[in-house]
């Protein structure tokens, strides 16, 4: 069956086909099915004479958002849709994005018309002149404005992050934590490798990775407010910059994801041992005075202290440590908590073993607690990064 191409895909095709690609827009979304259509419009305008092509990384969105863009794609053959299955993240989608294409300058921009697609085509210039490494716009620049935007707290909160981020690259630029720019795609694939992927501002994430300073071009951007959907920051948006800081700086030593775990895990360990506390305090005396051996007392604490700590974990670990893989949904957590119960009862099993037989050798229970805790670790990390958040997870 032959699908009937409108006039409109017909000259662009024909346009296509005339003129070698020049650019690539990336454009990561999630839930943005009713801004496709609207933003595809917007780019055929702002790129017209130009050789374009639009790919949409969606992350599996739920109101059908990769539905929509390979609907246009059958009319239009500049748009394209990679869908995401298993995977989310802003920077990880944008990187896969802009390695999918053969344009030679690539750019990333927001899909929910918060960034001007006007811009592109001097940003585009700028690159192809070979002056400039990377353009990119700016809401703090002269000429700049946020006042659309209608969001004073965020603002403020991105001119904090703003100067942390220039500290961390290097680079003195009015807004780093950009997500509207445009580079030679040779140089991103060059790095590409090298890039984390983790969080949420890929432009950051370049700047701090490039060995040698890129000569960069800033453009004024008046950034407007989100026409329709979601927002794409949750609320561990300031976690996932921070992630992102760690990355830079030390991720090289200790894999993020892993020192994620083990903070979490160090948090829990406070916890487990707050609530061990609790239960000797509680019923160590009462025990002490019955005929069960002392270390009965310890061994219903440390249980009730190891469950409590470990069901804590699994919450802040599937919000933060695997936000990109979060579990949603009553049935999705609650199946994802028992397989990390599951998978954490052996650690739990050693943990209350060893832990027990150092205080029955005479050990004191707080230190013996905390050796049983660090031998579970390991084993937790392995087993729930598979089986709970990974290939064979819910």
């Amino acid at each position: 069956m032959t699908i009937p191409m409108s006039e409109f895909a017909k000259a662009a095709d024909a346009a296509v086909d005339a003129k070698p690609l020049e650019l690539a827009v990336v454009l990561p979304t999630y839930n943005e099915r009713k801004n496709i259509a609207t933003m595809v419009e917007r780019l055929e305008t702002a790129l017209a004479g130009i050789a374009w092509e639009a790919i949409f990384v969606d992350d599996n969105s739920p109101d059908g958002t990769s539905d929509e863009a390979r609907r246009l794609a059958l009319e239009n053959p500049r748009v394209r849709c990679i869908q995401r299955i298993g995977r989310r993240g802003l920077a990880s989608a944008t990187i896969e994005g802009m390695c999918s294409t053969a344009a030679p300058v690539v750019a990333v921009m927001d899909a929910d018309h918060q960034h001007d697609p006007a811009l592109l085509p001097g940003m585009l210039a700028a690159v192809a002149s070979g002056q400039y490494d990377l353009a990119y716009a700016s809401r703090f620049a002269e000429g700049a404005s946020t006042e659309a935007w209608g969001r004073p707290d965020r603002v403020k909160a991105s001119g904090f992050a703003n100067r942390l981020a220039n500290r961390v690259t290097g680079v003195e630029l009015t807004d780093p934590m950009s997500g509207f720019f445009a580079l030679r795609t040779e140089a991103l694939r060059a790095d590409a490798h090298r890039l984390s992927g983790v969080g949420f501002k890929i432009l950051l994430d370049i700047l701090a990775t490039v060995e040698t300073p890129l000569r960069v071009k800033e453009f004024p951007l008046n950034f407007a407010a989100r026409a329709e959907g979601e927002s794409k920051l949750d609320r561990t948006v300031v976690f996932e910059f921070l992630v992102g800081l760690y990355d830079k700086w030390l991720g090289r030593f200790i894999p993020t994801r892993f020192a994620l775990f083990g903070t979490v895990g160090a948090l829990g360990a406070v916890l487990h041992m707050t609530v061990l506390a609790m239960v000797l305090h509680l019923f160590g005396a009462k025990f002490a005075l019955s005929h069960y051996p002392k270390e009965t007392a310890f061994i219903v604490a440390q249980t009730l202290a190891a469950m409590t700590a470990m069901s804590f974990n699994f919450v802040l670990n599937n919000e933060l440590t695997y936000a990109d893989k979060r579990l949603r949904g009553f049935v999705p957590i609650a199946r994802g908590w028992a397989k990390f119960t599951a998978t954490c009862a052996f650690g739990m099993l050693a943990n209350i073993g060893v832990s027990t037989a150092l205080v029955r050798v005479g050990f004191h229970p707080y230190p013996s607690a905390i050796v049983g805790i660090v031998l579970a670790s390991v084993w937790n990390f392995a087993l729930s990064s598979k089986f709970v958040w990974g290939k064979y997870g819910a």
